[in-house]
């Protein structure tokens, strides 16, 4: 593992420890984690897209219907 050092705004490099210490792990372990979440894993795995699909209603016509929907939940 390749040690390197960055350099933090006070308000993020505090957030950063106080979550560490919620989630009882090493800060550089919450850091590496992040960073992998943002660029993806180093092994070359693909990161998901949490909210893919996250709307999915299973009906097709959605899109045509938006007006009719919007009116029949939020009325006038």
């Amino acid at each position: 593992m390749r040690r390197t050092t960055i350099s933090l705004p006070e308000e993020v490099a505090t957030g950063l420890e106080r979550e560490a210490r919620r989630r009882r792990i090493p800060v550089s372990q919450l850091a590496r984690e992040a960073i992998e979440a943002h660029l993806g894993r180093p092994d070359g795995e693909r990161r998901t897209i949490r909210f893919a699909a996250l709307g999915r209603s299973g009906h097709h016509d959605t899109a045509e219907k938006t007006e009719e929907i919007l009116e029949a939940e939020w009325g006038d």
